[in-house]
């Protein structure tokens, strides 16, 4: 089949595919003289397995790592990218929690307050500090208060 065909099947760009070959993670068949690219069936489950690789969070480095073939050696290297990108994940996962436990008690905050120049939100995130328990590094703070009129 072609390889929009192969998209296609697959739900992605074509530009995808092309870039999945470049990286090395799908094979590019050979180009007969005067006519397409000829790719096999069992790609679109590779670009498949790719896809919900990535939904699962892996990078595609990481998921070139889990298109080896399967060894022993091999399976003792997917376990431990698995249970890095575990740990990585629950890392995460803590990082949002006490972002929404953080916007939760100044929501709370705000509602006592009548006037806006007295918001807790406000004076939160004016403050270096706050942007560091939420997580948020400084200097990035700049562009968003620039884009939001809170400089």
């Amino acid at each position: 089949m072609n390889i929009g065909r192969v998209a296609k099947l697959a739900g992605v760009n074509v530009e995808t595919i092309r870039y999945y070959q470049r990286r090395g993670l799908i094979v590019e068949p050979a180009k007969p003289l005067g006519t397409y690219r000829r790719y096999p069936p069992e790609v679109v489950a590779r670009i498949r397995f790719i896809k919900r690789a990535q939904a699962l969070g892996f990078s595609l480095g990481e998921i070139a790592v889990l298109l080896q073939s399967p060894s022993t050696e091999g399976c003792a290297q997917v376990h431990e990218l698995v249970q890095a990108k575990i740990r990585t994940q629950r890392s995460q996962i803590d990082g949002l929690t006490r972002r929404v436990h953080t916007l939760e008690r100044l929501l709370s905050q705000c509602r006592e307050v009548r006037e806006c120049a007295g918001c807790p939100l406000r004076g939160h995130l004016s403050c270096v500090e706050h942007w560091q328990d939420l997580g948020i590094r400084a200097e990035g703070f700049g562009t968003i208060a620039a884009a939001t009129g809170l400089e």
